[in-house]
């Protein structure tokens, strides 16, 4: 039988969210539903509900930081248990058979993986829905397969942006071979470059945090930063040109790079994360006279998600957050808009009423 689901949803790219109501599928076999408790604002929901990037449908309910609690499991289900901590993420389903899916890369899978929300839903049948809905709702039903377990001593609200923030930029700094001694450089201090900060930190780097003003200095040392740089002082990126093994880049928004690359060591890499919808000129001279790069990086696998969980819980790192009730939802959004967060929104899903 479906599940009845409450929820905030965008009716369209121009309009407020607002309560929604919808039903998810009865769990099958191999489903766990969860009593979602917490679900983060991410940058990426407001692209996807202005229709930023094209293709969005709607009724549409955002939301791809989940932390709840189990409250059913299918037959076929070994992983969990009702009542264990769990978490989902930016991914419900992929293929499951190409390279990237058979290597543990889901979130390269070659047809595409299925987003927690704005994907045709497979499942529509069973729940009424063409596409899938995501975490700004109070259940969710999901494969085991996409669900991760979240350590005891993270607590629930901090947990919930761990699953897109925190897997954006520990994927990266892994896959680059971040560790003692490592040099690394942080553009922009907001949901992901904090998370940043203190995961390089802990893999023992030496961090350094750009951005356009000093007016999170402060923070960024508490988290262990070493260094802060504004990138607009030119004498201070010159003294610091060939200096950094590897570049976060996290900012969403069209901005300057190409000075950046003067900052990068012999074979070092600029890391693009954010979001950005216009294109970001870069010139082959800073590349090809140290033999540096510009790539990028898209969020984990699953395997790679649980691992960055038991990471950051062994050592003690969690996301700075501000939480939110439901109906402060669209206030949130136009505060994130202006980057008016520390340092990233979590919604009280507990306080879901859809009288407000």
């Amino acid at each position: 039988m479906p599940i009845a689901t409450r929820a905030f949803a965008a009716t369209s790219a121009e309009a407020p969210l607002t309560p929604f109501s919808f039903n998810r599928r009865d769990p099958g076999p191999d489903d766990v539903a969860i009593d979602i408790k917490f679900a983060g604002i991410c940058h990426s929901d407001l692209h996807m509900v202005h229709n930023d990037m094209g293709g969005s449908t709607y009724p549409l309910v955002p939301g791809h930081e989940i932390a709840g609690l189990v409250t059913a499991v299918g037959a076929n289900v070994t992983k969990f248990k009702v009542g264990d901590r769990v978490g989902v993420g930016c991914m419900v389903d992929s293929c499951r058979t190409c390279a990237s899916c058979v290597e543990g890369e889901e979130q390269y899978c070659i047809p595409g993986f299925t987003g927690t929300y704005g994907n045709p839903d497979k499942h529509s049948a069973e729940s009424g829905q063409p596409i899938t809905q995501g975490g700004y709702s109070d259940k969710i039903v999901v494969d085991q397969a996409f669900v991760l377990n979240i350590p005891d001593s993270i607590p629930l609200d901090v947990a919930a942006p761990l699953l897109c923030a925190g897997i954006t930029t520990y994927s990266p700094l892994r896959h680059w071979g971040v560790g003692p001694g490592s040099k690394v450089a942080v553009v922009g201090l907001g949901g992901l470059g904090h998370m940043a900060v203190k995961q390089a930190v802990a893999m023992g780097a030496e961090v350094t945090v750009m951005s356009t003003s000093d007016r999170k200095k402060a923070d960024a040392e508490r988290m262990g930063a070493k260094h802060f740089l504004i990138n607009s002082d030119k004498a201070a990126m010159k003294a610091a040109a060939e200096s950094f093994d590897l570049i976060i880049n996290t900012v969403s928004a069209t901005h300057e790079i190409a000075s950046h690359l003067q900052l990068l060591a012999r074979d070092g890499t600029m890391v693009m994360l954010g979001l950005t919808t216009e294109g970001l000129p870069v010139f082959a001279v800073p590349l090809l006279w140290r033999r540096r790069s510009v790539a990028g990086s898209l969020i984990g696998g699953i395997r790679e998600t649980q691992e960055m969980l038991d990471f950051c819980a062994e050592h003690g790192i969690a996301s700075d957050i501000e939480v939110i009730a439901p109906d402060q939802i669209n206030e949130a959004y136009a505060r994130l808009e202006k980057s008016d967060v520390r340092y990233r929104f979590v919604i009280d899903i507990e306080k879901l009423d859809l009288a407000a």
